[in-house]
Protein backbone atom coordinates (compact mmCIF):
# COMPACT_ATOMS: atom_id res chain seq x y z
CA UNK A 1 0.00 0.00 0.00
CA UNK A 2 1.19 3.35 -1.30
CA UNK A 3 2.47 5.93 2.02
CA UNK A 4 0.53 9.17 2.51
CA UNK A 5 3.07 12.44 2.74
CA UNK A 6 1.86 12.49 6.37
CA UNK A 7 3.06 9.11 7.29
CA UNK A 8 6.27 8.43 9.00
CA UNK A 9 7.69 6.75 5.72
CA UNK A 10 6.10 9.29 3.62
CA UNK A 11 8.19 12.07 6.00
CA UNK A 12 11.62 9.86 5.50
CA UNK A 13 10.92 9.94 1.52
CA UNK A 14 10.03 13.34 1.50
CA UNK A 15 13.21 14.15 3.78
CA UNK A 16 15.82 12.00 1.23
CA UNK A 17 14.11 13.78 -1.68
CA UNK A 18 14.99 17.22 0.07
CA UNK A 19 18.53 16.06 0.74
CA UNK A 20 19.63 14.37 -2.94
CA UNK A 21 20.63 17.98 -4.16
CA UNK A 22 23.98 19.56 -2.71
CA UNK A 23 22.56 23.09 -2.71
CA UNK A 24 19.50 22.51 -0.68
CA UNK A 25 21.97 20.71 1.70
CA UNK A 26 23.51 23.95 2.29
CA UNK A 27 20.78 26.22 2.33
CA UNK A 28 19.33 23.66 5.02
CA UNK A 29 23.08 24.37 7.02
CA UNK A 30 22.43 28.29 6.65
CA UNK A 31 18.94 28.07 7.48
CA UNK A 32 19.67 25.78 10.79
CA UNK A 33 21.83 28.91 11.81
CA UNK A 34 18.79 31.18 11.44
CA UNK A 35 16.06 32.91 9.59
CA UNK A 36 17.38 34.14 5.96
CA UNK A 37 15.80 34.92 3.12
CA UNK A 38 16.09 33.39 -0.67
CA UNK A 39 18.09 36.95 -1.55
CA UNK A 40 20.35 36.56 1.49
CA UNK A 41 20.85 32.89 1.10
CA UNK A 42 22.37 33.82 -2.49
CA UNK A 43 24.84 36.65 -1.31
CA UNK A 44 25.80 34.04 1.61
CA UNK A 45 25.98 30.79 -0.92
CA UNK A 46 27.47 32.68 -4.23
CA UNK A 47 24.79 31.03 -5.91
CA UNK A 48 22.28 32.85 -8.73
CA UNK A 49 19.21 34.07 -6.50
CA UNK A 50 17.06 31.67 -9.09
CA UNK A 51 18.31 28.52 -8.00
CA UNK A 52 18.19 29.31 -4.47
CA UNK A 53 14.81 30.48 -4.56
CA UNK A 54 13.54 27.64 -6.41
CA UNK A 55 15.48 24.87 -4.11
CA UNK A 56 13.75 27.09 -1.05
CA UNK A 57 10.84 26.34 -2.44
CA UNK A 58 11.63 22.86 -3.15
CA UNK A 59 12.30 22.71 0.31
CA UNK A 60 9.07 23.74 1.74
CA UNK A 61 7.55 21.76 0.05
CA UNK A 62 8.66 19.03 1.35
CA UNK A 63 8.21 20.96 4.84
CA UNK A 64 12.06 21.17 5.78
CA UNK A 65 11.84 24.70 5.87
CA UNK A 66 9.35 26.88 6.89
CA UNK A 67 7.93 30.64 6.27
CA UNK A 68 8.81 32.40 9.68
CA UNK A 69 7.39 36.34 8.33
CA UNK A 70 7.90 38.73 5.32
CA UNK A 71 9.08 42.53 4.89
CA UNK A 72 7.98 44.67 1.88
CA UNK A 73 11.30 45.57 0.10
CA UNK A 74 11.38 48.03 -2.71
CA UNK A 75 7.55 47.22 -4.12
CA UNK A 76 8.22 43.49 -3.43
CA UNK A 77 7.92 41.45 -0.63
CA UNK A 78 10.72 39.44 0.68
CA UNK A 79 10.33 36.12 2.49
CA UNK A 80 12.04 34.87 5.09
CA UNK A 81 12.82 30.73 6.79
CA UNK A 82 13.94 28.62 8.81
CA UNK A 83 14.79 24.92 9.35
CA UNK A 84 12.69 22.67 10.69
CA UNK A 85 12.84 19.53 12.84
CA UNK A 86 12.06 17.61 10.04
CA UNK A 87 15.25 18.11 7.80
CA UNK A 88 16.92 15.49 10.25
CA UNK A 89 16.89 11.68 9.68
CA UNK A 90 16.98 9.41 12.54
CA UNK A 91 19.08 6.31 12.27
CA UNK A 92 15.31 4.39 11.70
CA UNK A 93 14.70 6.48 9.31
CA UNK A 94 17.92 6.50 7.00
CA UNK A 95 17.41 2.45 7.07
CA UNK A 96 14.48 2.84 5.57
CA UNK A 97 15.88 4.84 2.58
CA UNK A 98 16.62 2.42 -0.62
CA UNK A 99 20.78 2.22 -0.79
CA UNK A 100 20.75 4.45 -4.12
CA UNK A 101 19.04 7.20 -2.39
CA UNK A 102 21.20 7.27 0.76
CA UNK A 103 24.21 6.75 -1.58
CA UNK A 104 23.03 10.83 -3.38
CA UNK A 105 21.96 12.16 0.33
CA UNK A 106 25.50 11.38 1.20
CA UNK A 107 27.46 12.69 -1.72
CA UNK A 108 25.66 15.92 -1.34
CA UNK A 109 26.23 16.26 2.09
CA UNK A 110 29.88 15.40 1.13
CA UNK A 111 30.12 17.81 -1.87
CA UNK A 112 28.58 20.42 0.77
CA UNK A 113 30.99 19.81 3.29
CA UNK A 114 33.93 19.25 1.05
CA UNK A 115 33.13 23.05 -0.49
CA UNK A 116 32.84 24.34 3.13
CA UNK A 117 36.67 23.06 3.84
CA UNK A 118 37.73 24.36 0.51
CA UNK A 119 36.51 28.25 0.84
CA UNK A 120 37.76 28.20 4.60
CA UNK A 121 41.39 26.68 3.33
CA UNK A 122 41.28 29.26 0.67
CA UNK A 123 40.04 31.76 3.09
CA UNK A 124 42.71 30.92 5.58
CA UNK A 125 40.09 30.98 8.22
CA UNK A 126 40.86 26.73 9.32
CA UNK A 127 44.12 28.50 10.31
CA UNK A 128 43.54 31.60 11.26
CA UNK A 129 41.74 30.12 14.92
CA UNK A 130 44.67 28.30 17.13
CA UNK A 131 41.30 26.75 18.48
CA UNK A 132 40.23 25.12 15.56
CA UNK A 133 39.61 21.22 15.12
CA UNK A 134 40.20 18.59 12.48
CA UNK A 135 40.99 15.02 13.21
CA UNK A 136 41.21 11.92 11.07
CA UNK A 137 41.09 9.04 13.61
CA UNK A 138 41.08 5.16 11.69
CA UNK A 139 39.67 2.86 14.12
CA UNK A 140 38.28 -1.16 14.42
CA UNK A 141 35.64 -1.17 16.50
CA UNK A 142 32.61 -4.48 16.79
CA UNK A 143 29.13 -4.13 16.09
CA UNK A 144 28.48 -2.84 20.00
CA UNK A 145 31.25 -0.30 19.48
CA UNK A 146 29.65 1.04 16.40
CA UNK A 147 26.48 1.79 17.70
CA UNK A 148 28.01 2.94 21.07
CA UNK A 149 29.98 5.94 18.70
CA UNK A 150 26.96 6.76 16.77
CA UNK A 151 25.17 7.26 19.77
CA UNK A 152 28.21 9.82 21.38
CA UNK A 153 27.83 11.26 17.85
CA UNK A 154 24.32 12.23 17.88
CA UNK A 155 24.70 13.49 21.11
CA UNK A 156 27.34 15.88 19.98
CA UNK A 157 25.25 16.97 17.55
CA UNK A 158 22.17 17.41 19.29
CA UNK A 159 24.62 19.08 22.14
CA UNK A 160 25.76 21.23 19.77
CA UNK A 161 22.70 22.66 18.05
CA UNK A 162 21.49 23.58 22.08
CA UNK A 163 24.72 25.50 22.33
CA UNK A 164 23.78 27.25 18.63
CA UNK A 165 20.38 28.45 20.37
CA UNK A 166 22.00 29.72 23.52
CA UNK A 167 24.53 31.98 21.42
CA UNK A 168 21.51 33.12 19.35
CA UNK A 169 20.38 34.44 22.55
CA UNK A 170 23.34 36.50 23.49
CA UNK A 171 24.06 37.75 19.78
CA UNK A 172 22.70 40.75 18.91
CA UNK A 173 22.67 39.91 15.22
CA UNK A 174 23.47 37.56 13.39
CA UNK A 175 26.38 39.31 11.79
CA UNK A 176 27.98 39.37 15.40
CA UNK A 177 28.33 35.63 15.55
CA UNK A 178 31.17 32.96 14.10
CA UNK A 179 29.95 31.60 11.61
CA UNK A 180 31.50 27.88 11.39
CA UNK A 181 30.58 24.45 10.49
CA UNK A 182 30.52 21.24 12.43
CA UNK A 183 30.81 17.94 10.34
CA UNK A 184 31.26 14.59 11.73
CA UNK A 185 31.88 11.48 9.62
CA UNK A 186 31.82 8.05 11.29
CA UNK A 187 31.80 5.60 8.45
CA UNK A 188 32.90 1.96 7.21
CA UNK A 189 36.03 2.19 5.71
CA UNK A 190 37.32 -1.06 2.56
CA UNK A 191 39.45 -3.48 3.95
CA UNK A 192 42.88 -2.60 3.09
CA UNK A 193 44.01 -4.84 0.02
CA UNK A 194 45.66 -8.33 0.21
CA UNK A 195 43.63 -8.27 4.09
CA UNK A 196 40.29 -10.50 4.73
CA UNK A 197 37.64 -9.01 6.74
Amino acid sequence: MPQSRTSPEGITQQVAKALAHPLRVRILSSLHKGISSPNQLAQELGEPLGNVSYHVKTLLEYDCVELVKTEPRRGAVEHFYRATDRAFLSDSDWAKIPASARKGISGSILESIGQSATEAMADGTIEARSDSHLSDTPLLLDEKGWKDLNKVLAETVKEATKIQKEAGKRLSSKKDGITSKLAIMHFEVPAAKGKKK
